[in-house]
């Protein structure tokens, strides 16, 4: 196995600000990552500016697809992800773009006139609304209700404490208000950027392991898991009612291996747990003969804003 290495990620101006950006701020997302990210393409995509077919299991925000589809001729695209009101939002980006922003617009409008006594009130009614939607809700057919449901997400995001998405067991969302002056409910550019970027591509909610059927030799695969926790109390599978534990890690990894025997491109990035205990070797033996490249991140998401510090994740690749 190659030795790992510890490099500086450094972000050096705006060069995304006339891309499609993630339509929400999610847990672990990638944004900061990218350049770290977009160095370690294979130098044949690097070279063609092509990529033939792109899967990305776990999507999330989205934030390195967008980044590909803004600086490369992406043919076609495969988006998974097990949260299915992050998906709702992604496919009525890509269904009803215009409907979206329309019923965005008339909630930003009511709440950004509202004082933060009634706002609060205001969120907190749409969160109840959100929630108790969910119990009746038509998951598996596309139609009107995803709009409303997917501007209650986006609102809800723009809103609530630290802008993160956050379930309970049940699968409600329990984030609390979070008070921002002005914060953009409907932000157009973006959303129709995203729309664009859309194309091509097919969006599902399900396991990761669904993803299999598509990958090839032609594929670039980046896999962005629930980060494993770095401790107890720092464990955020949250982001979905059904969680992320050790056993899923070791299934992915088991995954990584089957895809690279088809040949695919592979990369894959996660938490470092030599952060806590320089002596856990748990992603060390679970892609040993693969490269592991340590690289420094800051954790955006804390309630904490003292404990945002950079510390060290991982970039695993299954080619030089």
């Amino acid at each position: 196995m190659q030795n790992s290495e510890l490099i500086l990620c450094q972000n050096t101006g705006n060069i995304f600000e006339k891309e499609a950006k993630p339509f929400v701020k999610w847990a672990g997302g990638k944004t900061q990552l990218l350049n770290e990210l977009s160095d370690r393409l294979p130098l044949k995509i690097k070279m063609s500016k092509t990529v033939q077919r792109y899967v990305e299991p776990f999507v999330g925000g989205g934030a390195f697809f967008f980044f590909l589809k803004s600086n490369y001729e992406v043919k076609e695209s495969f988006l998974y992800d097990i949260n299915k009101e992050l998906i709702i939002g992604y496919k009525v980006i890509q269904k009803d773009v215009q409907e979206l922003m329309y019923e965005l617009e008339r909630i930003e409008d009511e709440y950004i006139n509202l004082p933060e006594i009634d706002r609060k009130e205001y969120y907190y009614k749409t969160r109840d609304e959100y929630n108790n939607q969910q119990d009746n809700f038509n998951y598996e057919t596309y139609n009107s209700d995803w709009i409303k449901r997917a501007a209650y997400l986006i609102f809800l995001n723009k809103t609530c404490f630290n802008g993160l998405f956050r379930q309970n067991k049940r699968g409600k969302f329990n984030v609390p208000f979070g008070r921002y002056k002005n914060p953009t409910i409907c932000d157009k550019e973006n959303l129709l950027r995203v729309n664009e970027a859309l194309k091509n591509t097919y969006v599902f909610s399900t396991d990761f392991e669904e993803s299999k059927k598509f990958i090839d030799a032609n594929t670039l695969v980046y896999l962005d898991p629930p980060y494993r926790p770095l401790n107890k109390t720092s464990y955020f599978t949250s982001y979905d009612k059904s969680g992320f534990t050790d056993e899923d890690q070791i299934r992915l990894a088991n995954y990584y291996k089957e895809m690279d025997k088809k040949g695919a491109f592979l990369i894959l990035s996660n938490s470092d747990p030599k952060n806590a205990n320089i002596n856990d070797n748990f992603f060390e033996t679970l892609y040993a003969g693969y490269k592991i490249e340590r690289v420094l991140a800051k954790r955006s998401i804390n309630c904490d804003g003292a404990k945002r510090n950079s510390i060290s994740e991982l970039i695993i690749r299954n080619y030089e």
